[in-house]
């Protein structure tokens, strides 16, 4: 498939938004704070001061000696010294400053006035006294105690308010929006996918340009009794382009384009996924008509009954509410389904029915041609060479997604710029397919005997596909060098994308499987444990022959048949559903099979061991050969074509000004004055 643009991020999306600009309620909401904060402070008289505690004696000689500040100060009852109980606080003048001893500094830092207070029972003459200087400032009414009480309370509560209600609830998760869908809405730009950037699915472009079509002029359907459908569910293999076709359906549709993964629906807590689905439709009836893609769909449309909590698991009651709201009593209309899965397998039946799933659009591997235009589109980001063959690759890649043929042209362009190219040329993208095919080069220590053995072992492969082969799958290229976990590879090139396996290509292909464990007997009189991938491969196809394809004198009888296969036969638990003595015959045919096309390979080899020693030779001087080699290694005993080894590119250095001498400086000078100096040059007409 084409290459993903960058959708454009929505608004409302969390870190990826708009930066939030300052807003004047918080300022304000730290200066009220502030200030009561300063409140509290001078609510309290005596706060931050030293204030001495005086006997209701002290005080009333204090205050007929002229020492209390007069106006500054309170009385109130104290119910604990009886009816006639008071506290008296206030101002009096520091007797330090009024009554200094002689001959003592008084500190710099001596206050003329203190705080007091006074607590005790008062008689009438001295309450008339007292409250003559202090003007009797019942400094404190009831309401304003309590609230001077209960502010700290009141200030703590806002703060808290402020700092994690008020932010999660402008950031949409608060604890209240757990059940709002989190389906990001796509607006319409410039670069947006469309159709034309998406190639090798012809066919289900086609099935989605319907929906399209539809939603740009449904007159055009409905007048002949025609009706959208409610639900497109487009499975295929990973990396096939189900997301990158969904993207283009939301360029080309000019209509609301809803976007959500089914993890989405998954939460710890109960009831969250079944309201997330129906605010989910809320939202597109509001936007009819619109498209709503869900991604994975599978992680909350599986089989119900499958989990430990059945009906009450949370899961099954997402999938649930999608079921009602995509076709019940009050079906909405207008809201069309998008959904991706490369697992159909794992679906509820009741998903998958017409009415709310309509149509099932399969997204395959592409194929020769369509590997070849997924290869265009992607190649308009590329630098590439004039002798770059596209179509060449497209046949040397057989079984790439297009996700995988992305991958080949960017892999190409890291390589050609590790070499220094300003261009990517076709050796970088040969380069590029065996690292994404077999990984990367591995150039361990070997010594001579491991590369020997080695050499004869893919000499082994090589010589028989050579000789066996039909002209479908000729060998490509021959190397030593490690890659992944192999010592060395044997590559194809297939003529054509293989459909359907015949007995006799199934047969040759065990045989040339065999061929490295072959030359290792022939050559080096024992045999390695490097085989053991040909052993697995070769027992593999067997067994298919015999149980799956009905290519044995067991007959056309399927054994061995899956409980529940996985998408493209993958994960899928095999059960025993014929006897022992069926098994019996089952192992005796696969070894029987095996073992007659080791016995054929050796056979080959030695009728061709002064080939197989040519080939093995050329291995180990030059590592890597091509299919052409090997080929003219078996009709003429030697090699014809060069061998082109790869040249690294250093840097280019940059050349050094040296400096001009009198001479040099003296001829540039007299060029630039239209003549050379010294010479006969003829003088102007």
């Amino acid at each position: 498939m084409s290459s993903e643009n960058k959708t454009p991020q929505n608004k409302d999306s969390g870190r990826n938004g708009p930066p939030q600009r300052f807003q004047p309620k918080v300022l304000i909401i730290y200066l009220l704070i502030v200030a009561a904060i300063l409140t509290i402070w001078f609510a309290n008289p005596g706060a931050g001061s030293n204030v001495q505690k005086l006997t209701i004696s002290e005080l009333i000689e204090a205050v007929k000696d002229g020492m209390i500040v007069e106006g500054d100060g309170y009385m109130e009852p104290d119910p604990s010294y009886g009816r006639d109980g008071y506290v008296i606080s206030g101002e009096m003048k520091n007797p330090v400053w009024e009554n200094p001893e002689e001959g003592v500094a008084i500190p710099s830092d001596t206050p003329a006035k203190v705080r007091f207070t006074a607590r005790g029972r008062l008689t009438t003459d001295d309450f008339l006294l007292v409250r003559e200087v202090l003007q009797e400032k019942r400094a404190s009414t009831s309401l304003q105690d309590v609230l001077i009480s209960f502010l700290p309370f009141l200030l703590i509560i806002g703060l808290l308010y402020f700092l994690f209600v008020r932010q999660l609830k402008s950031a949409g998760r608060g604890a209240m929006s757990f059940g709002k869908s989190k389906a990001k809405m796509l607006t319409r730009e410039k670069d947006a996918l469309t159709f034309k950037d998406v190639a090798g699915c012809d066919e289900a472009k086609e099935e989605v340009s319907e929906v399209v079509d539809f939603l740009k002029d449904p007159k055009k359907f409905q007048r002949i009794g025609g009706r959208i459908p409610r639900g497109v569910l487009m499975v295929g293999p990973p990396g096939t382009g189900k997301t990158l076709l969904a993207k283009a359906v939301a360029g080309e549709a000019d209509v609301p384009f809803f976007s959500i993964s089914g993890s989405d629906f998954v939460e710890m807590f109960v009831g969250v996924g079944a309201a997330r689905v129906r605010d989910m439709f809320e939202q597109g009836r509001k936007n009819a008509p619109c498209i709503v893609f869900i991604d994975e769909i599978d992680a909350v449309g599986r089989q119900r009954g499958s989990g430990v909590g059945g009906g009450n698991d949370e899961r099954e009651q997402t999938l649930n509410s999608l079921l009602v709201e995509m076709d019940g009593f009050d079906g909405h209309e207008g809201v069309i389904i998008i959904a991706a899965t490369n697992r159909p397998d794992v679906l509820d039946n009741a998903l998958l029915r017409p009415g709310r799933f309509d149509r099932q659009v399969t997204i395959d591997l592409p194929d020769l041609n369509g590997r070849h235009e997924i290869l265009l589109v992607h190649a308009k980001k590329i630098a590439l060479s004039e002798e770059v063959n596209l179509e060449f690759v497209a046949r040397n890649t057989p079984g790439f997604s297009g996700a995988d043929l992305a991958n080949l042209l960017n892999e190409g362009a890291l390589i050609a710029a590790r070499y220094n190219k300003k261009v990517v040329e076709m050796d970088d993208l040969d380069e590029a397919r065996d690292k994404i095919s077999f990984g990367r080069e591995r150039r361990k220590l070997m010594d001579d005997e491991d590369r020997k053995i080695t050499a004869y072992h893919e000499a082994g492969h090589a010589l028989i596909q050579g000789i066996v082969d039909d002209g479908h799958m000729p060998v490509h290229k021959v190397t030593i060098i490690p890659r992944g976990q192999s010592l060395g590879s044997t590559m194809f090139m297939p003529k054509k994308d293989l459909l359907n396996h015949s007995k006799r290509r199934l047969i040759n292909d065990i045989c040339c499987t065999m061929g490295g464990r072959a030359a290792e007997e022939i050559v080096m009189g024992d045999v390695t444990s490097g085989a053991s991938g040909d052993i697995r491969m070769a027992t593999k196809t067997a067994r298919h022959m015999v149980c799956d394809w009905g290519m044995s004198e067991l007959g056309m009888v399927a054994l061995g048949e899956s409980q529940s296969g996985g998408y493209m036969g993958h994960g899928g638990v095999a059960s025993k559903n014929y006897s022992e003595e069926t098994a019996q015959k089952i192992d005796s045919l696969v070894h029987d099979l095996i073992q007659e096309q080791y016995a054929r390979a050796l056979e080959i080899l030695n009728g061709h061991r002064s080939a197989l020693d040519t080939i093995a030779e050329a291995l180990i001087e030059h590592e890597t050969i091509d299919g052409k080699h090997v080929l003219e290694i078996i009709e003429h005993g030697e090699m014809r074509s060069p061998i082109v080894k790869r040249i690294i590119a250093d840097p280019e250095p940059e050349e050094e000004e040296t400096p001009e001498t009198e001479a040099e400086k003296k001829a540039k000078e007299d060029d630039d004055k239209g003549g050379l100096a010294g010479s006969e040059a003829p003088a102007p007409a």
